[in-house]
């Protein structure tokens, strides 16, 4: 550690904040800069379309850390200066002002970029992507009672605010392509209860392809379906996933994957003196062997934690493999739906606590039957104790929770 005087975080997000702390409490002194693409400081993401998005929250509640904090963290802060290109050679990040960060090692956590439609590649009056606090500012701004919103988009975060949308009094439309909404994520059951939430809601769920973004006509804007139908809106919502922000890595030797994501060994680096956490973090599990990314918050910070303590055990340290226990929530219409592992894709559901149509249960979800994940809603004793199983990947076994309802 007393070798290293120089490194830079690239991403100011969750993961890159998260690291730069985990690099201070461990002890490391040198110079540390932080660089991220958005003006704002750190803030956290999962409020933008739920307590952001309508107005219970103001933007500086979403703020990570306080400003006496930042500055506890002597960090040499470049904010509103994306990063360009990494030059590997001579340890060199270039910044989009022109400037450029001599660094010893860099920790990449650039995350992800909104996915857009293939019609929508420049800014649109009344279209919209998700991602930034100044995304949910603008579609906040636009949301009124009776405005007619379009999501596009059938995974959590377009489900998350067609809830909020349904809160603020707007008529909402939610056009998916998958058969059953959220079942990659959730889970079949889990699924079909949200999708039933949501329609008992007055949500106007379509199946179908979206083409591109219509232009606007007077107030209305919509999209243009692969069938060439069309559905017309106020407002429209593309929420059809994202992609690694990794471009700036081109050429720089850095290993990336197909979809963009940066291919970190088991230890969340991606070559010598370069590490990696965060969405566009692409790792091999050590359970099953196989590559896997996360765009989840709690891995972001995880993820961080783990490559900054393998960052300073340094190359003849001891370095631990990141295997992780994903966890996710989501809240819509009052509930907040728990998951750890993988609940999607699995064969079997077995209800461990509660029931489904209560609301409130627990559930391990088995693929081969192994525990591959466990969903849950308000039975958090349960769900915990179905967390050991998923991960171990165990074999199932039912869980004292589950034979006390059988016997009782």
């Amino acid at each position: 550690m007393t070798s290293l005087r120089e490194v830079a975080v690239v991403g100011a997000g969750a993961a890159g904040l998260h690291a730069a702390e985990a690099l201070r409490r461990a002890g490391y002194d040198g110079r540390l800069t932080l660089i991220g693409a958005e003006d704002e400081p750190p803030y956290d993401r999962p409020p933008l379309s739920k307590h952001l998005l309508d107005g219970q929250w103001p933007p500086e509640k979403l703020a990570l850390r306080s400003p006496a904090a930042l500055e506890e963290l002597r960090l040499d802060l470049r904010l509103g200066t994306p990063a360009e290109r990494l030059d590997r050679r001579t340890r060199t990040v270039h910044l989009a002002d022109g400037h450029r960060v001599r660094c010893q090692a860099v920790i990449l956590a650039t995350g992800v970029r909104p996915r857009r439609l293939p019609g929508a590649r420049t800014p649109l009056p009344g279209a919209h992507v998700l991602r930034t606090l100044a995304d949910a500012l603008a579609l906040r701004e636009e949301l009124r009672p009776a405005s007619r919103l379009l999501v596009v988009g059938g995974g959590l975060l377009g489900a998350e605010a067609a809830a909020t949308a349904v809160g603020l009094g707007a008529e909402v439309s939610w056009l998916v392509s998958a058969a059953a909404l959220l079942a990659a994520v959730l889970g079949a059951e889990t699924a079909a209860l949200l999708t039933g939430l949501h329609r008992e809601h007055g949500v106007r769920i379509h199946r179908g392809t979206a083409a591109a973004v219509v232009e606007r006509r007077g107030r209305a804007a919509g999209v243009r379906l692969a069938d060439g139908s069309e559905l017309a809106a106020d407002v429209v919502l593309t929420a059809i996933g994202s992609e690694p922000a990794t471009e700036w890595l081109a050429g720089s030797g850095v290993p990336l994957e197909a979809g963009g994501g940066v291919a970190c060994d088991a230890h969340c680096a991606a070559g010598p003196g370069v590490w990696a956490a965060g969405d566009a973090a692409s790792w091999p599990d050590p359970r099953t062997g196989r590559r896997r990314r996360l765009e989840q918050r709690t891995n972001a910070t995880e993820q961080a934690l783990h490559a900054a303590r393998n960052l300073l055990a340094g190359p003849d340290g001891t370095r631990q493999a990141y295997a992780p226990v994903p966890y996710l929530w989501t809240d819509q219409y009052g509930l907040r739906v728990q998951a750890f592992g993988s609940p999607g894709g699995a064969d079997r559901f077995e209800l461990v606590d509660g029931g489904v149509a209560d609301h409130r249960f627990a559930a391990a979800c088995l693929h081969e039957g192994r525990v591959t994940g466990a969903v849950g809603i308000g039975s958090a004793r349960a769900l915990r104790a179905l967390r050991t199983q998923v991960a171990a990947h165990a074999p199932w076994q039912p869980v004292p929770h589950q034979e006390a309802a059988r016997t009782g």
